[in-house]
């Protein structure tokens, strides 16, 4: 039985996801599995093979300090325990980003459903492999996600603290506020701006990280969201919406 042309929109929309690097294209079928393998980004490493941090610039300047527009993303400046405070705050950042796209797995707009498994998948497998640095790199630190106090020490990890529930809904960016009347849209516009998060997130870690390992994966996200932000605007103007907001990380869309 010959398969059924596809309609026009959703051919598409099929080219715009072609945009996506290998990984995720991989993850666009119609399942999608909840237990990934942790992406092949080697961890740094010292000369005896366990997990090593560079030292840190504290005078880096950061992008998104002087950009940033949304406080929630601003994660201290840096210090030791900089990589810590980073990892937890993109954990938490990428938990949003899970949530979100769960509301629509099952979408009938195309390509929007396949989409959504591919983020998932995606920011899944960092989730994991951020984790497992973390308890590698920070042994002795809090199990719960920490950040910074104003004006406290950045070297001190005693000086960190528990990030609150607020501090948490903060960093997910809204990701349980689905709108019922539109998800769809909800879905494509809150992506833009939880991508254009997690870009600054990225700029900040290039600013302050001396770690191999952080500035590799702030890189891949950087390439990641910004092709998913170039589908998520395609698929906007699909359905006749092109506001001047689609366009605001631009800026960032260069490692």
């Amino acid at each position: 039985m010959s398969r059924p042309s596809l309609p026009l929109a959703a051919l598409a929309t099929l080219a715009a996801l072609a945009l996506l690097p290998g990984p995720l294209r991989a993850q666009t079928g119609a399942g999608h599995q909840h237990h990934q393998h942790p992406p092949s980004v080697p961890a740094a490493s010292s000369g005896d093979g366990a997990p090593a941090i560079a030292p840190t610039n504290s005078g880096a300047h950061s992008h998104s300090d002087a950009n940033s527009h949304d406080h929630s993303h601003a994660l201290g400046p840096a210090g030791s325990t900089y990589d810590l405070r980073w990892l937890d705050a993109m954990v938490q950042h990428h938990r949003g980003a899970l949530l979100m796209s769960e509301q629509v797995f099952g979408a009938g707009s195309p390509g929007v459903g396949a989409l959504a498994h591919t983020i998932w998948n995606d920011q899944a497998q960092e989730i994991k492999a951020m984790l497992q640095w973390r308890r590698a790199w920070y042994p002795e630190a809090p199990v719960h996600p920490v950040t910074l106090p104003a004006g406290a020490d950045p070297d001190a990890i005693t000086a960190l603290k528990r990030l609150s529930p607020e501090q948490i809904a903060a960093m997910q960016m809204g990701a349980s506020g689905v709108s019922a009347s539109n998800r769809i849209t909800w879905f494509l516009e809150g992506m833009i701006a939880h991508h254009g998060g997690a870009l600054e997130m990225a700029h900040d870690a290039l600013a302050k990280s001396r770690n191999p390992t952080i500035r590799r994966l702030a890189r891949e996200i950087i390439v990641a969201q910004r092709r998913e932000i170039l589908v998520l605007r395609h698929m906007l103007r699909h359905d006749g919406l092109n506001k001047p907001e689609y366009n605001q990380f631009d800026r960032l869309f260069t490692p």
